[in-house]
């Protein structure tokens, strides 16, 4: 175990020496006797490099932050009370220059013992304290930095398990699509090919990043939505309309898809009567608004019934990403699924976020 000062525990001892050492003897010392304003001040330095080191390399990280507060405080007591029996040592080689000198005469009775036991401890105790309150301030602001690297790291950790919430059924429906395509060798295989690709892109490498351009969301719902559609010749009862005239909207990567995955997976579109899906999605400079409509078939009545676990992770993503920035709305009443959802974003012309409702 290593206990040699490091660069900041030598500053503080240069800080503290030139405060009760240095300063001092220029402004106050005696050059008459150039001996006498040596000794003590080697001695007093000596006194505030072992307060000072002992204290920042040994009593702090081994008693104080170890949650040892009462041995600290019974330690440094010692470490004082030790030190000011050392400098007042008749015997000491350095005692006859902590008299005081023979040409000052006292008055009275002379000063009170106890204060001169006072003033040579005020160097040590300033010292102590002084460096403990530094440590103590850089341990705190250490720890907070590493909670906060925590957090972010538990963040991004949440984020990839949320995101990586994918239906796998809707990949193995797409391949089975697009390899029924191949083989009536239908011109549109490669195109299906294609827009899978660019979705499988998006989600293993673009997702990687906390925003993405709102292009690139709409990109992968339109193939998500044309992809799905192979699954029946007939035409599904699909309205889909997305504002694109502002592409650069930073936006959180799949944070829509959930919605318009639950809306094909709860409105039995197969239904060419009954079922339907509409989908909508308009910007503002600061905004965002998606919407999206489905039909519920009969037995299904409860938001819950047509919401799963897919709705419940795009709400803990929207606490995540956009706290206090969101509004969540789910409705289910006569026969349709509503989803309401609007997110302010951090651009140079956005007021607060709650602002939007007004609007």
């Amino acid at each position: 175990m290593k206990y040699w000062p490091n660069r900041l525990t030598w500053l503080q001892i240069l800080f503290w020496g030139s405060f009760w050492v240095f300063v001092p003897v220029i402004l106050l010392g005696n050059w008459e006797n150039p001996e006498r304003v040596l000794v003590r001040s080697t001695v007093v330095l000596s006194g505030i490099v072992l307060v000072v080191w002992l204290n920042v390399e040994v009593l702090l990280p081994h008693l104080y932050f170890d949650k040892k507060q009462a041995a600290y405080i019974v330690v440094c007591t010692a470490l004082l009370v030790t030190l000011v029996l050392l400098i007042s040592w008749d015997a000491a080689p350095w005692a006859e220059h902590f008299k005081r000198p023979r040409n000052v005469t006292n008055r009275g009775t002379g000063p009170n013992p106890a204060f001169k036991y006072i003033g040579m401890a005020m160097p040590y105790f300033t010292a102590l304290i002084g460096s403990a309150l530094f440590e103590v301030a850089r341990y705190a602001h250490r720890k907070e930095r590493e909670a906060a690297e925590l957090r972010g790291e538990k963040l991004e950790a949440e984020l990839k398990f949320l995101r990586s919430q994918i239906n796998p059924h809707f990949l193995f429906n797409a391949l089975n699509n697009i390899y029924t395509l191949a083989l009536t060798r239908s011109e549109r295989a490669p195109e299906m090919l294609l827009k899978l690709s660019n979705m499988l892109r998006y989600m293993l490498h673009d997702c990687k990043a906390e925003y993405v351009p709102l292009s690139r969301e709409i990109e992968y719902l339109r193939h998500f939505i044309d992809l799905y559609c192979l699954k029946d010749s007939r035409g599904l009862k699909i309205s889909a309309q997305f504002d694109e005239s502002r592409p650069s909207l930073p936006i959180a990567p799949l944070l829509l898809v959930p919605f318009v995955e639950n809306a094909f997976k709860h409105s039995k579109i197969e239904d060419l009567e009954k079922g339907w899906i509409a989908i909508r999605l308009s910007t503002g400079d600061d905004y965002i608004l998606f919407e999206v409509e489905n039909s519920i078939p009969e037995g299904a009545h409860s938001k819950d019934d047509v919401g799963g676990i897919g709705l419940s992770n795009v709400r803990r993503q929207l606490e995540l990403l956009y706290p206090d920035r969101h509004l969540l709305s789910l409705i289910s009443e006569n026969g349709v699924f509503k989803v309401w959802l609007r997110l302010a974003l951090r651009t140079a012309n956005s007021s607060h976020p709650l602002a939007m409702q007004t609007q």
